[in-house]
């Protein structure tokens, strides 16, 4: 993953994403670097477009926001039943994350 997060930081920063440039912040960041894995990185990432990919994952990059719940607005017998609907949505959420990394790590190798 931390060869991934440095690709993204030299996206972010508006560097090229290279070998060059990728091993320098992964030694930056106390990594061993496995030249192999800077290679095929960076030959994965030649053809994508890190943005497109980012505006197709928007379940990755946002963060599950939770509801307030209010005990005083809802009687308990009613709770149970949006317990378990909160429940499903958020099975449901972390489903369509995993299915985005999946996604994702499939582009990366």
């Amino acid at each position: 993953m931390e060869y991934i997060y440095a690709a993204m930081l030299l996206h972010k920063a508006g560097k090229p994403i290279n070998e060059e440039n990728l091993t320098q912040v992964l030694t930056a960041a106390g990594v061993n670097v496995d030249a192999v894995r800077v290679k095929a990185l960076v030959a994965s990432l030649a053809e994508v477009n890190i943005d497109e990919v980012i505006k197709s994952a928007p379940a990755m990059m946002a963060a599950p926001v939770a509801a307030p719940v209010s005990a005083a607005a809802a009687p308990a017998a009613e709770s149970k039943p949006k317990e378990e609907e909160k429940k499903k949505k958020e099975e449901e959420e972390k489903a369509k994350e995993e299915a985005a990394l999946e996604g994702l790590s499939a582009l990366f190798g």
